[in-house]
């Protein structure tokens, strides 16, 4: 297939040289015309290469904006043509309805390009759907999660991919936050804006979107989100807890960056037997309390006096709840649970 796109390449450009050369449209000169000619059959092969790595979307958008374009500037230009020639002068008319179209043409080109992403060709029953394609919901990110700054971790390991779509609501948030007098405050803003050009700059399986779209009539941010992704059929993602509650109930989708986290954890069966560091006292007679690496919280029965050693405990149950998973243990003082630690966490 290479084989044959690399000919027809090579007999339109001879093609284009040849007519150049013996029809001579530059300067009646047939060196000069051909050499024309031979740039700008470059020119369309260069454009050629460039558009077929475009989405479906892009150039159905593309055409349509670029066609609307032109007949914009038509309509325009028909009021041109209609003005006295005392009033505008031919030639000056006539170039202005030639910069008119190809501006317009070219505005609607990028414009719709650029908003073809958008489009939704399962409307069309299929029909142009583009063939081994899924369709990937745009991810809308809220505040909190950008400012908690794991997205851009999960986004480089390439785990996102589609359309990663930043409202320009949440950006106005951000900097507000990062322009807040309060010191703590000011810098999760600056963390929020650095967490942004870190995902911008990462280039990936996703591409990022900054969304001029605004509810004016909807003053709270969350349901601004949630308004976004029913227009846009996306997802939402967050580690806001009631945003996640709201958005649920709205039917929109939402993605918790904490819910994947408590996923991704370690699992631990009852019986097993792991190594912890016990670091202070429970709120229950004679418990200790320890962390995995994690975060997970430990609380092991009989290991009050333990406190500052490392000691060998037995899973006896696993408890998860919204804020995460808790695990409880009980330490032997006869050692008998000793045997295989599973892993270790130091202080």
């Amino acid at each position: 297939m290479r084989f044959d796109v690399t000919l027809i390449r090579i007999v339109f450009i001879a093609a284009l040289v040849c007519a150049g050369l013996y029809l001579k449209p530059v300067a009646a000169s047939g060196t000069i015309s051909a050499g024309v000619a031979a740039m700008l059959a470059l020119s369309v092969i260069f454009f050629e290469t460039r558009i077929r790595k475009a989405s479906l979307k892009t150039l159905i958008g593309g055409a349509i904006g670029s066609i609307l374009g032109i007949l914009g500037a038509t309509l325009i230009g028909y009021l041109i043509s209609t003005q006295p020639e005392a009033a505008v002068h031919p030639t000056f008319k006539s170039f202005l309805t030639i910069a008119l179209t190809l501006f317009m043409g070219y505005v609607g080109l990028i414009v719709g390009a650029v908003k073809g992403d958008y489009l939704d060709l399962t409307a069309l029953g299929g029909i142009l759907t583009e063939k081994g394609s899924v369709k990937l919901h745009p991810l809308i990110l809220d505040t909190s999660v950008i400012i908690d700054g794991r997205v851009a971790d999960i986004a480089e390991t390439g785990f996102l991919a589609g359309t990663l779509v930043i409202p320009q609501f949440v950006l106005r948030e951000l900097q507000q936050i990062a322009d807040s007098a309060d010191s703590i405050k000011r810098n999760r803003g600056r963390r929020g804006l650095d967490i942004l050009q870190r995902v911008q700059k990462k280039k990936g399986s996703y591409e990022v979107v900054i969304s001029e779209s605004d509810f004016p009539d909807v003053r709270d941010v969350d349901h601004k989100l949630i308004e976004l992704a029913r227009q846009l059929e996306g997802k939402i993602v967050t580690n806001d807890f009631n945003l996640n509650k709201v958005a649920q109930l709205r039917g929109v989708s939402v993605l918790n960056i904490n819910e994947l986290a408590n996923a991704l954890k370690p699992v631990v069966l009852p019986g097993e037997i792991m190594k912890v560091f016990i670091l202070k006292e429970g709120k229950e007679y004679n418990q200790g309390v320890a962390y995995l690496d994690d975060g997970t919280m430990v609380v092991v029965d009989n290991a009050r006096r333990m406190i500052g050693k490392n000691v060998d405990v037995s899973v006896t149950s696993v408890l998860q709840t919204t804020a995460g998973k808790m695990i409880f243990g009980r330490y032997n003082e006869d050692g008998r649970a000793a045997a295989a630690p599973r892993q270790q966490v130091t202080s």
